[in-house]
């Protein structure tokens, strides 16, 4: 009888659970979140490309191009994220030409090995039972795997042979971005809701045509040939519909790249996938027809999800701020993909002013220290591996002389240095980076479904709709980076699956559309004793633009202890305040019932909230809190988050001089310490109830005394691996 991988891999997972009955943050659960044979492939091999682009200058011919590929190596990159050439060149005849110098010429590096079985290994004459780390290394398999490649690339000139590996983030076919529709997509978008809803009734339902001012021309549809006629005539104030067209267009995007993957896969069914795309993580991606978190489950069974991160076009939405927005983005990324392989195959490699967006003037210095901010925040976040655009530069045109890691001369400096030996320790640590898992004690819900209705409402009404529910997510991670508490993206689909009491506190940040299916959740996490945290716009309707219930008797008050008679507004006709901190944007008048009242608005009324609530707790901000913290330097506003959100909850460490991040693998914890000031700074990273044998710089090697302090350049950071 043949065991399948799945099956053993839940079966040796059960196991793990009997042994180690504490299993504090759920990482048994977390790995099972994105398992597939695919990504048991990746966590098996710990593929870690250090990739950058090649772009071929006029005038450089094999001699050269071997030189880039020996220089790359030397340095500690080890893949080719995309290869450009000049006339009378093919990307073919490079990408051999790679190979033969050891480089493999794609972004995925060893992720595209065939798998590694015992009947290869016999095949090899490798004996059973030799580690993997060994095998990888062992000539015998370098040189099938290589010559493996080279059929591929020599296939790939065949018709229809040549297929992309990627994939971007958005599909115009059936229209612009928001809710414009094309011909084919209005045809698509009908047979959508017929298919999503399968009875008129239900569809009627869903669009509120039972409610005043929402009905249709002619009232509520009568069936579906009376709706292909008639959906348009639906009342500008309906909301549900236009949320649906969002939705429609998610899904035909994932129809999309679904059938690119296997389109790859018949074609070279080693090769993984990439989806993710050129989406910047703080755009609003309802309005722009995305789901970035559908698109990492599509990549469970074909590959890995990414993001594009361009500093001139990537960071507008947070007014061109780097250091703490790195981490934010990467984080979002790999929580995602909670247990799958994410990785940034399309990032920044060096300085850039001349190309970005229109609307905003940035220029951004890219040096050895922002690029070693910048790869060590997303190794913190969970990245493994990177895709660098580029190597050298552009030689003219638009973006001339940029983004690349070598100089404009052509020459290696500081920062193609830095970035290599980063590179090397990457490699060396591979294999804990791959074991390795954040150790959360919040969770930051995401819910696309809130972003949507945002985006929606901003069609008629505040622009700015479709930005808060980021901005508010911003706020609450830069509150959460600035004191060091460990924290972790939370989707609702990873609570239905069952992850909540990973989280000590999970904590809602502006989430005026409350998703139907929370409450449940949340009111048993609490019950069974987490904390839950929720700040204002929140619970304002649901998921159909319908009030949400929160009077007395209600879900809401029963978890909360107070009931939100009115939703009010601080800032224009009336200015409130908490604690002698002036408040603007969304407020409560509530009658608190069980709850304790925390804290009061300056006329007396109270503002914040703490409910008991079985052997836990729940929170309610009555003001934006988070959005309040979206910018840098709100320091009283960061202080009144974490007061009300951790209560007595505090990091297991602590690091004043600097941001610090951890990753923690069975052999070592990995410390990331980010210093965004101008000065030099002497940290010390002090542990609560940690204990190790010994610290190093895991990137120069060099012994670290904990106890007297590192230092830290200027605007660059440091990698410290910690044994256990």
């Amino acid at each position: 009888m043949k065991i399948s991988a799945p099956f053993l891999f839940a079966f040796l997972l059960s196991l793990s659970c009997f042994a180690q009955p504490a299993d504090e943050f759920m990482t048994s659960l977390y790995d099972r979140l994105h398992y597939s044979e695919v990504q048991q492939k990746f966590k098996t091999l710990h593929p870690m490309p250090a990739g950058v682009v090649y772009i071929q200058h006029p005038g450089e011919g094999e001699k050269e191009i071997r030189e880039h590929f020996r220089l790359m190596k030397k340095l500690g990159f080890n893949s080719l994220k995309q290869i450009q050439t000049i006339s009378g060149w093919t990307e073919n005849r490079i990408a051999l030409i790679a190979i033969e110098e050891g480089i493999i010429p794609w972004w995925y590096g060893q992720g595209g090995w065939e798998e590694i079985t015992p009947g290869l290994l016999t095949k090899l004459g490798i004996p059973a039972g030799t580690p993997v780390a060994e095998v990888m290394k062992n000539p015998k398999m370098v040189k099938y795997q290589n010559d493996l490649m080279i059929n591929v690339i020599l296939e790939s000139e065949k018709p229809g042979k040549n297929v992309s590996g990627g994939s971007v983030a958005y599909d115009p076919q059936v229209g612009g971005r928001g809710i414009d529709l094309s011909e084919t997509g209005e045809k698509l978008f009908t047979a959508w809701c017929q298919k999503t809803y399968g009875s008129i009734e239900n569809l009627n339902k869903a669009w509120n045509t039972d409610h005043i001012g929402l009905e249709p021309i002619s009232g509520s549809f009568k069936s579906w040939e009376d709706f292909n006629n008639r959906w348009k005539s639906v009342p500008a104030r309906e909301c549900r519909n236009n949320f649906d067209i969002l939705k429609f267009k998610v899904d035909h995007s994932l129809e999309t790249i679904k059938a690119r993957a296997e389109r790859l896969r018949q074609i070279n069914p080693n090769a993984p996938f990439r989806a993710g795309g050129e989406l910047g993580l703080f755009r609003p991606q309802a309005w722009f027809c995305v789901d970035l978190e559908s698109v990492a489950n599509l990549m469970k069974d074909y590959g890995s999800f990414y993001p594009s991160i361009h500093f001139v076009w990537h960071f507008n939405e947070v007014n061109g701020e780097l250091a703490r927005p790195f981490y934010m983005q990467a984080s979002l990324a790999v929580d995602y993909f909670k247990g799958g392989w994410a990785g940034p195959w399309e990032a920044t490699g060096g300085p850039q002013q001349l190309s970005g967006e229109k609307d905003v003037n940035t220029g951004f210095t890219v040096d050895e220290g922002v690029m070693t901010q910048f790869i060590l925040s997303q190794i913190a976040g969970g990245f493994k591996g990177f895709g660098l655009w580029c190597w050298s530069v552009r030689t003219a045109g638009l973006e001339v002389g940029e983004y690349s890691l070598l100089d404009r001369n052509n020459q290696p400096g500081p920062r193609a240095i830095r970035v290599g030996k980063i590179a090397q320790a990457m490699e060396k640590y591979r294999d804990e980076l791959w074991d390795a898992h954040k150790e959360p004690l919040v969770g930051v819900l995401t819910d696309w479904n809130n972003e949507a209705m945002g985006a929606v409402f901003s069609l008629k009404s505040r622009t700015d709709y479709k930005q808060d529910p980021l901005n508010s997510r911003i706020g609450v991670s830069r509150a959460l980076i600035n004191a060091n508490i460990p924290f972790e993206y939370v989707t609702v689909r990873d609570l239905k699956a069952g992850l909540a009491p990973r989280y000590k506190i999970i904590y809602l940040p502006g989430n005026m559309t409350f998703t139907q299916a929370l409450m449940p959740i949340l009111t048993d996490y609490v019950k069974q004793g987490g904390r839950l945290v929720m700040d204002m716009p929140g619970a304002i309707m649901d998921e159909y633009s319908r009030v949400f219930p929160t009077g007395k008797g209600s879900d809401f008050e029963r978890l909360f202890g107070t009931t939100v008679n009115d939703f009010q507004f601080s800032g224009f006709n009336i200015t409130n305040s908490i604690e002698g901190m002036t408040i603007k944007g969304f407020t409560v008048y509530a009658t608190p019932a069980a709850a304790k009242v925390l804290a009061t608005y300056n006329n007396g009324k109270p503002a914040i909230f703490e409910n008991k609530y079985g052997k836990g707790t729940a929170v309610l901000l009555g003001y934006e809190t988070s959005k309040m913290c979206f910018k840098p330097g709100n320091k009283q506003a960061e202080s009144m988050l974490l007061e009300y959100t951790l209560g007595t909850i505090s990091s297991p460490y602590q690091c004043e001089e600097a941001i610090a991040y951890r990753l923690s693998s069975p052999d070592a914890d990995h410390f990331f310490l980010i210093n965004d000031s101008n000065d030099q700074v002497t940290a010390h990273l002090r542990f609560r109830s940690y204990k190790y044998k010994s610290a190093t710089d895991a990137i120069t090697g060099e012994i670290i005394n904990l106890s007297t302090g590192f230092t830290i350049d200027p605007n660059s950071g440091i990698w410290i691996r910690c044994e256990k």
